[in-house]
């Protein structure tokens, strides 16, 4: 197993540097703020991050716990020499100066309240079409489960990872809940924590692919790979995983479904 440092050294020659001038400068300036604040906050340990390919297009499908999950998850799959892209609301791009950073980053748009679901993740299915990274959270949002699983997930992933020939990698975090709790309003930075990021291999979903991206093999194909994800959070935590996902809002469920 790579070491995430060996790692990114060994993939100098592939390593992504970013988008033109502007977006080298603001991944420099990512760079000088997140690996930082990362390591001030909390010990991180890597397993499995030689899933995530030297080249070429990637999802990434991961848990959801805390706002501080993006910066860990960035620096990670920066250290195997990738730019990580992220869903987030379209709506941020409307904000000039963070419309710049998003864009300099190669940040990526939903547009949720789409009519047509497809729409509402077109940029996504570029970026996967280019040979990027995507990062997705399935939760759509922080999981309100009090005991941190994954709560039902949305069927967006599923149409990203039919719909591109790409390695589909489920990813589990825990830890950074500890530091900062956005449902009960904790930032507890001190004593030092550990966060602990678990890598698969990817999901094979060759049997899926043959057939008719309906409702019902949306639906199988998400839960699929986030069973995968809550198993490998079961491995982090070291208990046993709860055997359903936990079932938030139902009004929240029927509006978000689609994303």
């Amino acid at each position: 197993m790579a070491e995430p440092r060996s790692l990114r050294r060994s993939r100098g020659a592939t390593k992504e540097r970013g988008n033109g001038v502007v977006g080298r400068i603001w991944l420099a300036i990512a760079i000088v703020v997140f690996y930082p604040l990362k390591a001030l906050l909390a010990r991180t340990r890597l397993i499995g991050l030689e899933h995530v390919p030297a080249r070429g297009g990637a999802l990434l499908v991961l848990n959801h716990i805390s706002h501080l999950d993006p910066i860990y998850d960035a620096v990670s799959v920066h250290r195997a020499g990738r730019l990580p892209r992220f869903l987030a609301k379209h709506t941020l791009w409307n904000y000039p100066v963070l419309r710049g950073v998003l864009r300099g980053v190669e940040q990526i748009p939903v547009y949720r309240g789409s009519v047509n679901a497809q729409q509402s993740l077109r940029d996504a299915h570029r970026a996967l079409e280019q040979g990027k990274v995507v990062l997705i959270y399935p939760d759509g949002t922080i999981t309100k489960d009090p005991e941190g699983w994954p709560m039902t997930p949305k069927v967006g992933v599923a149409r990203l990872a039919l719909e591109h020939d790409v390695p589909v990698i489920p990813v589990a975090r825990w830890g950074t809940r500890e530091i900062l709790d956005g449902y009960h309003k904790r930032f507890r930075p001190f004593p030092r924590k550990r966060v602990t990021m678990r890598f698969g291999a990817p999901a094979d979903l060759s049997e899926y692919r043959e057939r008719e991206a309906d409702t019902r093999v949306l639906r199988e194909v998400t839960e699929l790979l986030m069973r995968r994800v809550r198993d490998q959070l079961a491995e982090i935590r070291e208990e046993p995983a709860p055997s359903s996902f936990y079932s938030g809002s139902r009004r929240a469920e029927r509006n978000d479904d689609h994303v």
